[in-house]
């Protein structure tokens, strides 16, 4: 990206999200919340705690896997994004937008939870519709009511990870991103333990 591009695209950042972006992040929450709700519809107890193999997640794990991510994003990333500092001189934020969009739901890489986010079955599937709903809805509220969250950034592995260290940061528009991007990934799990030729019919 050339000095110039850089200047613009850092200024641009520091003006707040243009209704655009507003916009894409809205669609991206509804999509992920969509989506669940179609993977888990009508299932029954059995289905809901399935396991293909014992190194496979139930769809009950899954999502309080999916649960997880969501509260972390809301709690302590949220806490720490609001005193972090901005972005640094040239910070491409379009890219990383593009890759939190694209790349983050691709299930071809897998990468294993890290032990604090590993589920325990503690969530019956009532309970977790609840939660997800909640959490849904708290997550448009961050997203609504923070005119500041392209002006922070903090370490985040998912954007190393993928981006194989060219990014090491991300905003709090693009921690919005990443979470929906994380349960439409997990949505995608969830439908292939269903499509297990063991799955129960009832």
């Amino acid at each position: 990206m050339s000095t110039i591009s850089s200047g613009v695209a850092t200024a641009a950042a520091a003006q707040g999200l243009t209704e655009t972006e507003l916009r894409q992040a809205r669609v991206f929450l509804e999509e992920a919340k969509d989506g669940v709700a179609g993977a888990i519809l009508r299932l029954t107890d059995a289905q809901w705690n399935f396991k293909p193999a014992a190194d496979r997640w139930s769809i009950a794990e899954i999502m309080e896997h999916v649960i997880f991510v969501q509260e972390r994003v809301l709690g302590p990333v949220r806490k720490q994004l609001a005193s972090a500092p901005p972005p640094p001189p040239g910070y491409d934020y379009q890219a990383v937008d593009r890759i939190a969009l694209n790349q983050f739901v691709n299930r071809v890489n897998k990468f294993p939870a890290p032990p604090f986010a590993l589920p325990s079955g503690k969530y019956s599937r009532g309970e977790a519709v609840e939660r997800y709903t909640a959490n849904h809805r708290g997550l448009l509220e961050y997203l609504e009511s923070t005119p500041d969250l392209r002006q922070h950034v903090m370490e985040a592995m998912p954007i190393q990870v993928i981006s194989q260290g060219v990014y090491k940061v991300m905003d709090g528009y693009q921690w919005i991103l990443a979470c929906a991007a994380h349960t439409q990934r997990h949505t995608k799990q969830i439908l292939e333990v269903a499509a297990d030729r063991n799955f129960p019919l009832n």
